[in-house]
């Protein structure tokens, strides 16, 4: 009996488990079957990152960009006006050397031209005398022509007023007293004077050196003032205020050396040449800057010598509001960028009014308040979602 009562415990150890195994695995599948399997869900779309700007009209002054080089506004040949021996040169009578306006340049003897004048001044004391002695002469005649008792004698002819006699001798006088001065004028010319405030270019004089009239003895450049010729297109002139019979004032520049825009010097547009070049198809224009070689300036800032390469920065027309975009955002075909109130791309055509250095001036196509891409995305299309980020102070 007890034999069997272990036999029994036994299999209900065996076949317990087991059963519980069984009942478990059987819930398990009964709970799967019931139970929902789980939905798919897309990530939502984030789109494109991309900085904007909002578009805003605004008051722009147009800029035109040009190039040229200094050169003086004016300059002359030297030449004496008479002929001699130079007896003196200014030790600043050298090429570069700065005159002021009047001070003098060389001397040349005067010996010749004193001793012209003394001949001139003794010729007219001769003919003061003859005038004189003509003069007593007619008083003589008329006394004579008065003493004759002729019935209806008339009136005396000029032969006896000795008026023909006179007038020779006044002619005479008159040409003397011009001799005198021309000699005293080309006494004052045996000093050469500077016509202006300028700088000596070159020169080709010494002393003791015969000088003729007329021949060459170096270049004089004006240091008052520099022009610089700027070719443009037809296409910036139009930009500009040219001076003419209704445009009195020209476009103010300002002017850079070429590479360095650390000092800067100001000029003005102060006529055209007003003709185009048939090879070129460009018109010249010309800026005029004071002072270039900063004579009169304190603050002696850098010169600008002739010959010198710069750098032109011309102010052309103002417009009071206009909607300007810079040249990262410009597309070709003229097309631009928006983000839309969806954040959506939207790529629009423009219709532009002028291309500058680092601008876009736009004229039509795009409005206030609009937000412009300026990141570039590659291959985008329209209708592509962004996420904008606006950018300030742009």
């Amino acid at each position: 009996m007890t034999q069997q009562k272990t036999k029994s415990k036994l299999a209900l150890k065996i076949i317990l488990p087991v059963l519980i195994l069984i009942i478990g695995f059987a819930g398990f599948n009964m709970m799967g079957k019931f139970k929902k399997s789980p939905q798919k869900q897309r990530p939502p779309e984030q789109g494109a990152l991309v900085n904007v700007m909002e578009l805003k009209a605004a008051p722009h002054q147009v800029k035109v960009y040009a190039t040229g080089t200094i050169q003086a506004a004016q300059e002359i040949t030297l030449v004496p006006e008479i002929s001699g021996k130079v007896k003196w040169v200014s030790p600043r009578l050298v090429s570069g050397g700065l005159f002021l306006k009047g001070e003098t340049m060389l001397k040349i003897d005067t010996a010749d031209f004193e001793l012209a004048i003394e001949k001139v001044r003794a010729e007219i004391a001769q003919v003061q005398v003859a005038l004189t002695t003509e003069q007593e002469r007619a008083k003589v005649a008329l006394a004579q022509w008065d003493r004759i008792n002729i019935v209806d004698k008339g009136e005396p002819g000029p032969l006896v007023t000795h008026e023909i006699q006179l007038s020779q001798q006044q002619a005479n006088l008159s040409a003397a007293e011009a001799s005198l001065k021309q000699a005293q004028l080309n006494l004052q010319r045996t000093e050469l004077k500077a016509p202006f405030n300028g700088r000596i270019r070159q020169e080709q004089v010494d002393l003791g050196q015969y000088l003729r009239a007329g021949t060459s003895i170096g270049n004089f450049a004006g240091t008052d003032q520099a022009e610089i010729y700027i070719p443009l297109s037809q296409a910036e002139l139009r930009w500009l205020k040219v001076p003419s019979t209704s445009q009195k004032n020209g476009s103010s520049a300002t002017i850079r050396i070429a590479n360095d825009s650390n000092v800067t010097w100001e000029g003005k547009l102060v006529r055209s040449l007003g003709e185009i070049d048939p090879n070129s198809r460009m018109a010249t224009i010309v800026v005029s800057v004071d002072d270039p070689y900063q004579l009169k300036n304190k603050l002696k800032q850098p010169t600008l010598p002739n010959g010198l390469f710069v750098d032109i920065e011309l102010n052309g027309e103002e417009f009071k509001n206009i909607i300007t975009i810079p040249r990262k955002a410009f597309h070709a075909d003229n097309l631009v960028w928006i983000a839309d109130n969806d954040n959506k791309l939207n790529v629009r055509p423009v219709d532009v009014l002028r291309r500058e250095k680092q601008q876009i001036l736009i004229k039509g196509g795009v409005q206030s308040g609009e937000k412009l891409v300026l990141t570039t995305l590659a291959g985008a299309t329209d209708g592509i979602r962004l996420r904008p980020v606006l950018e300030e102070n742009q």
